[in-house]
């Protein structure tokens, strides 16, 4: 659970970066306008702090947005995050790596071949739709 709070606050910080950066506004401005250090908007930018549900607002007020811009994209984010993970761990596991490894041993009309013949068990393995 940490961990998704993590991801949450990194993206509101890149929305709050983004935002800040579209009117022209510098870390010291924003953080003028809604009366903190302009080393709390750099905090916040980078996901170290995370951003309360009364400073989000203030914010959001600050940057003339609503409070749903800083979560719009989150969802999909989140997903990309998650597919990119699996993807790691499938690439941690040893036979995925000798797999590889015996691959690129292989000249290049082999390599085809067998790439060829991998679409082609994966073609078959399909329910037909």
């Amino acid at each position: 659970m940490a961990a998704m709070a993590t991801d949450i606050d990194l993206h509101l910080g890149r929305r709050l970066r983004r935002r800040r950066r579209l009117l022209g506004l510098t870390q010291q401005q924003l953080a003028i306008q809604i009366g903190i250090r302009f080393q709390q908007i750099q905090k916040y930018e980078c996901g170290a702090n995370r951003i309360s549900a009364a400073r989000l607002w203030q914010l959001a007020e600050a940057l003339e947005s609503p409070v749903s811009y800083f979560y719009d994209g989150l969802t999909e984010a989140m997903e990309r995050k998650e597919t990119a993970a699996a993807g790691r761990e499938a690439f941690s596991r040893k036979e995925t790596l000798d797999l590889i490894q015996a691959y690129y041993q292989l000249g290049e009309r082999p390599r085809r071949r067998l790439l060829d013949l991998a679409k082609s068990l994966h073609a078959e393995g399909d329910p037909v739709s």
